[in-house]
């Protein structure tokens, strides 16, 4: 068979059942945006975590009392330093300040500035900050939701504190923090470690917590034994353990939405199945015309399945396309909340492009094996029939 002939076919297959075309497409559209925006997402948040988490501390110990969390002794400073292969020991105040009119909370967290450690986990939160003016009155660094919340309930340039001891801590809005650290620091306050200590009533030789790093992995599960033998009341979280948890829980909820998504398709190519396998009449004839005038079983199969793997691109690209500019131009409204949460804080994230075209390749598979199938295998009973039964 010439290739003319082949291509005048297939384009006019194209043009002329462009109605039922448009409608596999739309539907195929919306089915391969959605899944492609939630993998966007996903494969996003992980990597801005994952990314913050690699400036953090690899290790941090807290005090355990009877399974319950409870505040860690500063001396434990100077034993942990005491053991070989540790580095960039540093305290740390961290917790959740309730605020009780509008049932929410903010994560204040306490650090020494000047501390080399806690200076590069906060590095990009704090590169523009003149510490000389911000350390010279009580001030903190506010994430911009905390900012939207406390500017909605008329405090604009400071919030007081009501502490533990019942007294009141007033404290100045220095700066908020950059947009790009919402997806960490939307509800988060920043502030000197004293003043932290003071907010939630500690004890001068009180920390909540105190961070360090081990520079050879290979000393980490050593390191955590010592640490076992040397305080029988300890707890220790590796920067591993937080990594896992985070690719588990975006892993988890990407994990449900591709359930749903395998539902869909198998739906959708078995309502295909159906429609091609009662074909109308018309197109029964043009299958028993086409072997009539001497085209064979292949060439009425390869001729479906170029006219359907057309759609079959178009609908992919189409989707792929529409997903990363909802997700990394407009951010993703809407649809971000299932993942960011809503519960404390709105939060509002610039989504930053992480594309895994393993998986997009995966996800192009499982659509295209299946659609063509549902259309190949009724051309394929059609096409063996003779063209006189098919005509028919």
């Amino acid at each position: 068979m010439q290739n003319s002939a082949f291509l005048y076919f297939l384009t006019l297959m194209l043009f002329r059942q462009k109605s039922k075309h448009i409608g596999a497409i739309m539907i195929s559209v919306i089915i391969i945006f959605l899944l492609s925006a939630v993998l966007f997402i996903s494969s996003s948040l992980q990597y801005s975590l994952l990314a913050t988490l690699e400036g953090q501390a690899d290790f941090s110990v807290s005090r355990v009392q009877a399974g319950r969390p409870v505040n860690t002794p500063v001396e434990w400073v100077e034993r942990i330093l005491e053991i070989n292969g540790v580095s960039h020991v540093a305290p740390r105040i961290y917790g959740r300040y309730f605020f009780t009119p509008r049932e929410k909370s903010f994560l204040v967290v306490g650090i020494d500035f000047f501390d080399e450690q806690n200076s590069k986990a906060m590095e990009k939160l704090i590169e523009e900050i003149d510490l000389k003016r911000f350390l010279s009155a009580e001030s903190m660094l506010v994430g911009e939701g905390v900012k939207r919340f406390l500017e909605a309930h008329y405090f604009k340039n400071d919030f007081t504190f009501k502490t533990p001891k019942g007294t009141f801590k007033k404290v100045k809005i220095y700066k908020v923090l950059p947009e790009q650290t919402n997806l960490i620091a939307n509800d988060m306050i920043v502030m000197p470690l004293e003043l932290a200590r003071e907010v939630f009533g500690m004890r001068d030789d009180e920390v909540t917590d105190i961070t360090f790093n081990v520079p050879n992995d290979a000393e980490w599960d050593n390191i955590i034994t010592k640490l076992h033998l040397m305080f029988y009341d300890v707890r220790v979280v590796e920067k591993r353990e937080i990594k896992k948890a985070y690719e588990n829980l975006y892993n988890y909820k990407g994990g449900l939405f591709l359930i749903l998504y395998l539902v869909s398709i198998v739906t959708f190519m078995l309502v295909l199945y159906q429609r091609y396998s009662m074909v109308y009449s018309t197109e029964r004839k043009e299958i028993g015309i086409l072997r009539a005038t001497g085209w064979s079983i292949k060439d009425i199969l390869r001729l479906k399945f170029y006219e359907n793997l057309i759609i079959v691109i178009v609908s992919f690209t189409v989707g792929v396309v529409l997903a990363y500019l909802y997700v990394f131009i407009f951010d993703a409204p809407l649809l971000s909340q299932i993942f960011l949460g809503g519960a404390n804080l709105p939060n509002r994230v610039s989504f930053i492009p992480a594309l895994e075209f393993g998986i997009l390749g995966s996800v192009f598979l499982f659509y295209a094996v299946p659609f063509l199938a549902a259309v190949l295998i009724p051309a394929w009973k059609i096409a063996v029939t003779s063209p006189r039964e098919a005509m028919q």
